[in-house]
């Protein structure tokens, strides 16, 4: 992979995307999206409007019908499968609703596993496993099997995983969609914590409340952009509180 364009203005950007499935769905119409460096980002929207295509998009876990997708200056459109998947292991960590967790394998397995395209020795995913499984509190359950934790600790586990490699950008899709209002409070406060230490965050959410918390919102309505704004955001303890009354 041969040396990205000199300090792209965001860490992804897109021009003019356009993404268009069999049967003539138009999931995207022509987005432009800049998400600059140190964002804290709420992409929001109701079912059908474009946010997971979005994600893929951003995440380049699909490629655009039309337009330009860049990520960390890479035009996407020029990489190989092997370059794409070289990317991601270096500038994306991704948080998903559903954990995707193997049940078999121990917390530190999990995490460790997901550094297994990083370049680094089994000794050394292990150790910086461990150390990310610490950052996000589960330190004393390192052994532990999903099967063995609740909700709240197995989306750290996700978490733990998807930061084990310090990506600058994360991607969480509905990262608090199943825990309760305490475990969830709970793992928006280590994204507050995360992006304070400089990593750039992007939320895929259809909760108000959960978009509200970012500094930043992009609204999607079929397939379009139809709102962009910043504003000031509660701490997690605050958003806490709200969920409770």
């Amino acid at each position: 992979m041969t040396a990205p364009p000199p300090a792209p203005h965001g860490i992804v950007e897109l021009r003019a995307v356009t993404k268009t499935y069999p049967g003539q769905v138009h999931a995207l119409r022509g987005v432009d999206l800049t998400i600059a460096r140190g964002d804290l980002l709420a992409i929001v929207g109701p079912s059908g409007s474009g946010k997971s295509t979005m994600l893929h998009m951003i995440g380049t876990l699909d490629r655009p019908t039309s337009g330009t997708v860049r990520v960390a200056g890479y035009d996407v459109a020029t990489l190989t499968d092997r370059e794409l998947s070289a990317l991601r292991s270096r500038q994306l960590g991704f948080v998903f609703q559903h954990f995707h967790l193997a049940p078999g394998v121990s917390a530190l397995d999990n995490v460790a596993d997901g550094l297994l395209y990083s370049g680094t020795g089994r000794r050394a995913r292990r150790e910086r496993a461990a150390a990310a499984l610490e950052r996000v509190g589960l330190g004393h359950r390192l052994r532990h099997r999903p099967s063995e934790l609740s909700g709240g600790e197995q989306q750290r586990v996700a978490l733990a995983r998807a930061v084990a490699g310090d990506p600058p950008l994360l991607l969480a899709d509905e990262p608090t969609g199943n825990l309760d209002s305490g475990a969830g409070a709970g793992v928006l406060s280590l994204l507050a914590d995360l992006h304070a230490s400089g990593t750039t965050i992007a939320i895929i959410t259809h909760d108000a409340e959960i978009a509200g918390w970012c500094a930043r919102q992009v609204r999607l309505r079929d397939g379009l952009i139809v709102d962009g704004h910043d504003h000031d955001h509660p701490s997690p303890v605050e958003l806490l509180r709200g969920a409770r009354r």
